[in-house]
């Protein structure tokens, strides 16, 4: 028996993402500007980490969108998937953008270029005060969706970058340490990269159709085994649709005597009260005459 799907995670966040968005999109275009007109690595590393967020932030609000929409005889499942998909693609671009930035770092490492300090310091002083606001609008929904968490990485990274570029301008402004710039930057790329990768591995973990972590596979065999009338459980399957949304299919051998309705509810409610399950599929199976429940 299947059970209604629950309200996809980051629906509920769908207005401060639109904020953030705009707010990121407006910062954007300043970083960029400012990039070019000072010569600085440092903000258009910033800039290309806000290109990409905007991009993602679009990407996390079209998933949301599509997520909302009503399954069909194609997809029983809807458009949950999207929301784990959109994450997956954020993960995917910003560790590209910060192997790009490791090498461009590197290369004005060599060499550094002339930076102007002082507006470089004012445009980051700008930006980590969006960023910061960004962080605190998408802290909330980064626990509750794998979608929402991927922009929320990603704004972070950004206030994290908008400090370091804080520390760059102010170094060059005062004692002229150009190469100050590219360390900046390098050092950006290196903080958000383990941070980037754990969201790609829990994206292609879901995609994968892999057990979810929080789910102890052996202690709901156990519980279900103690339920009245149930033999055994087998053919045991677990994962997850999008975050918040954890489906489970399995065979269930219960004794001929038993009321199989009253045992379909008891497992039901087990999994939906103890782990957290609301979409489960049960076949229940009747036991020869005889059997017994086997040794745990």
């Amino acid at each position: 028996m299947d059970s209604a799907a629950p309200e996809s995670g980051g629906r509920q966040h769908r207005g401060r993402l639109g904020l953030v968005f705009a707010l990121t999109t407006l910062l954007m275009g300043l970083e960029a500007a400012g990039g070019l007109w000072t010569n600085s690595l440092a903000l258009l590393a910033d800039a290309g980490h806000m290109l990409t967020d905007a991009g993602s932030l679009g990407l996390s609000l079209l998933a949301i969108h599509f997520a909302g929409r009503n399954p069909t005889p194609g997809k029983s499942y809807g458009y949950y998937r999207a929301e784990i998909l959109a994450a997956l693609v954020n993960a995917a671009m910003l560790l590209v953008i910060s192997i790009g930035i490791l090498y461009e770092a590197w290369k004005r490492f060599q060499s550094p270029p002339e930076v102007m300090g002082m507006p470089v310091l004012i445009i980051a002083a700008a930006g980590l005060v969006v960023n910061l606001t960004g962080t605190f609008l998408l802290r909330q929904g980064s626990g509750e969706s794998l979608n929402v968490q991927g922009a929320y990485l990603e704004v972070l990274s950004d206030t994290l970058g908008s400090a370091g570029v804080i520390v760059a301008g102010f170094l060059i402004w005062l004692k002229g340490w150009y190469v100050a710039d590219p360390l900046v930057s390098a050092a950006i790329s290196l903080l958000i990269l383990p941070r980037t990768w754990t969201l790609l591995g829990e994206a292609m973990h879901i995609l994968m159709e892999g057990a979810p972590a929080h789910v102890d596979q052996a202690a709901l065999t156990a519980a279900a085994n103690e339920v009245s009338g149930v033999l055994d459980l087998h053919d045991l399957h677990v994962w997850t649709i999008t975050s918040g949304f954890t489906a489970l299919s399995a065979h269930v051998t219960v004794t001929p005597e038993a009321d199989f309705s009253r045992v379909l509810n008891q497992l039901q409610a087990l999994l939906r009260d103890r782990f957290n399950i609301t979409h489960s599929t049960l076949q229940l199976e009747a036991g020869k005459p005889g059997d017994c429940r086997p040794p745990i």
